[in-house]
């Protein structure tokens, strides 16, 4: 079960949710379990294309944090909010070990995979693929709109600079909230780029992931 300890609990939309030190978001009313930006296979594709090597063990290291997630959690459903492949190359050529765990995990549960700007489109693996995904008061999807409420989204792996140190964290105002990249290795961007300061409002907060969700006003 998630501790209310380490994690940070808040309100949108009418929804009570939790904010999780990994980066996950939990939402116990429904049983559901939301992460975004996974890019797994990400070291395979910039080997693929030329680009910086990075350790190849990366995908391991972002299952077994979703591993931890699911575990502590036993979600009834999953969403994976996007981007959960770095391309459709790497979700179909997955290593058999790392698909398989992947499969083990998406057992028993409903898995919802939502279209990211690298993943788009249908992928052969199992769970649904939606666009967007609409329950109750919230709408799941990867890339913020303005004027929508009750909005979840990824897309951007926000991070903000704290004590010299940069922290993935979820950006949350009045209507809409952010998650932070979930998978190993992502990279991110700051809370003040003007991609962000244009979608959040003036009382947007963060809440940095590590040891402890650690909600903070956002530096002006």
């Amino acid at each position: 079960m998630t501790s209310p300890m380490t994690s940070h609990a808040f309100t949108l939309a009418s929804a009570t949710l939790s904010a999780l030190p990994s980066g996950a978001l939990w939402w116990e009313e429904r049983r559901l379990l939301c992460v975004s930006d996974l890019h797994l296979g990400k070291s395979e594709r910039m080997a693929r294309r030329g680009g910086a090597l990075l350790p190849p063990y990366e995908t391991r290291e972002t299952l077994t944090r979703l591993d931890a997630a699911i575990d502590a959690t036993q979600p009834e459903t999953v969403i994976c909010l996007g981007d959960s492949f770095d391309d459709l190359t790497a979700a179909q050529t997955l290593p058999e070990a790392e698909r398989l765990w992947l499969t083990r995990l998406m057992a028993g549960r409903d898995w919802v995979w939502i279209e990211g700007n690298h993943d788009a489109g249908p992928i052969e693996i199992g769970g649904s693929h939606r666009a967007e995904l609409r329950l109750g008061p919230l709408t799941f999807r990867h890339i913020a709109s303005k004027g929508v409420a009750g909005e979840v989204s990824g897309h951007y792996h926000p991070k903000l600079r704290l004590a010299g140190q940069s922290r993935p964290c979820f950006l949350l105002d009045e209507t809409r909230l952010i998650l932070p990249a979930f998978g190993a290795y992502t990279g991110g961007m700051r809370h003040d780029d003007a991609a962000l300061a244009g979608l959040m409002g003036p009382k947007a907060l963060a809440i940095l992931t590590g040891p402890r969700a650690i909600p903070c006003p956002l530096p002006k």
